[in-house]
């Protein structure tokens, strides 16, 4: 292959293997997320519009609050409220140690994309492996979304008590308002148009929206909390896990996914540090993403577990459809619920974006630009959408796909991946610190989802066979 010079003064010689320098990245295209440049035989440009520091921001932020949130006030009744507030703000260092890491291993490799800073360390098979989690991870937190959709609209009985959904406290059960019916109109006429985009930018309007929205949720659930404390209808929740026995101990373990999940935005970052006006504010920009996600999670976590206490579901949604005891408490419970579930469906593309581009490049390395091949970009569309609808019609609660999910492909695309790379450190650039950090959250990782794997197994066990 020739060697060819880029004329402008800002751009930098490009070397043999095709690489360019971190200030002569190309445009954002559809390869950028997570596929290897190898993956197109053809290239496509487009001017991209160069982000800004608070734009880029939000981008992280939306990548980063989805349902995780919506779990968190769960994890408060398993931990109590000071451990749970204490474990959202360390997962959150760790996470941005973790990102740190990936982002500066990413710089010395010139790599673009998460996908290649693992192929830069470990080969083909690095890249594989990465290609196959985020496929899980995706594929389980848009069926989380779409449970979650179904929770508010048509109700859950997945804790054994009904919980009326919107549409059904609104009109009453119906076979139009039931959970298969509305989930699939909600799949045809809101998931499909908006996964239709073939570009994250052109998403970035209704990701603004659904910012909004979870703030809009968080403000009402904080007010709707504050008047039931001043009337003295809600007392101070517990602080401290319940602890009776070993049993109690390990089911401690089980939130551990969950807050993993809840921060995880290591598949996106690339793309928003390629759309940077300067890149060197990447980090400045994931350090106040994770700030402002964390104070979103810890209010979110204190407000609903204090409104709710021991009563408070797997998905805090499901719990807005009881009387408040506050003047217009009806209002204000749909209009809760049918916030975040706007804002679920307003997220759902960002995340099905990396979905669909990661499962092309495992399925056709070798082919054209999926943008450019609409056959290849419906049919792989399409069966994403029915694979997620299936999966939230036959899962019971949000609560079991975090635990799986979170204890498997989340954990690793999150802290094992990145601290792997850090260990292998193929340009000598790991510091001590680095090594120390990346044996003790793969250690953490391996140990705490172990713990929670079994206690979920022995708990399912138990559940089955009460007499055994």
């Amino acid at each position: 292959m020739e060697t060819k010079v880029v004329t402008s003064p800002k751009r930098k010689t490009m070397t043999n293997d095709n690489k360019e320098t971190k200030n002569s990245r190309k445009p954002i295209n559809e390869e950028s997320p997570l596929l290897p440049k190898n993956h197109a035989t053809e290239e496509f440009k487009f001017d991209a519009k160069r982000a800004s520091f608070t734009a880029s921001v939000f981008n992280i932020s939306t990548s980063i609050i989805g349902a995780g949130i919506m779990a968190l006030p769960a994890t408060m009744k398993v931990l109590g409220l000071g451990l749970g507030i204490g474990m959202i703000v360390f997962v959150a260092i760790l996470t941005e140690g973790s990102l740190e890491m990936l982002l500066r291993f990413s710089r010395v490799g010139d790599s673009q994309s998460y996908g290649e800073v693992m192929r830069d360390a470990f080969g083909r098979a690095g890249r594989l492996l990465l290609q196959i989690c985020i496929l899980v991870n995706n594929v389980g937190t848009l069926i989380v979304y779409m449970i979650i959709i179904g929770d508010v609209l048509s109700g859950t009985s997945s804790s054994g008590i009904h919980h009326a959904g919107v549409m059904e406290g609104w009109f009453g059960e119906h076979w139009w308002n039931g959970r298969t019916f509305v989930l699939l109109v909600t799949t045809i006429s809101v998931f499909t148009p908006l996964a239709c985009f073939k570009r994250m930018d052109s998403l970035r309007y209704s990701s603004a929206l659904a910012v909004a929205l979870a703030v809009v949720f968080l403000v009402i659930t904080a007010g709707i909390t504050i008047i039931k404390f001043f009337n003295g209808s809600i007392a101070m929740p517990r602080l401290l896990p319940n602890v009776t026995d070993i049993t109690s101990i390990w089911n401690l373990f089980t939130v551990v996914p969950v807050l993993v999940t809840a921060f995880i935005c290591h598949f996106n970052v690339h793309t928003i540090d390629n759309e940077l006006e300067d890149s060197s504010l990447i980090r400045p920009v994931v350090q106040t993403s994770l700030a402002l996600c964390s104070i979103v999670y810890v209010l979110t976590s204190f407000f609903g577990f204090l409104l709710f206490g021991d009563s408070t579901l797997d998905d805090v949604l499901a719990n807005f459809n009881t009387n408040l005891g506050i003047p217009y408490g009806s209002l204000l419970n749909d209009v809760v619920r049918i916030s975040y579930a706007l804002h679920l469906m307003l997220v759902f593309p960002i995340l099905f974006y990396p979905l669909r581009l990661n499962l092309d490049g495992l399925l056709f390395p070798s082919a054209r630009p999926l943008v450019v091949d609409n056959l290849r970009f419906g049919l792989i569309s399409i069966g994403l959408l029915l694979l997620v609808f299936l999966g939230a019609n036959f899962i019971p609660n949000i609560w079991d796909v975090f635990q799986f999910t979170g204890a498997t492909a989340t954990v690793w695309i999150g802290f094992i991946f990145p601290a792997a790379i850090a260990l292998r450190d193929r340009h000598g650039i790991a510091t001590k610190k680095d090594k120390i950090l990346s044996v003790f959250m793969i250690a953490l990782a391996v140990f705490s989802n172990m713990v929670a794997i079994y206690s979920d197994a022995y708990a399912l066990f138990k559940e089955n066979h009460p007499y055994v």
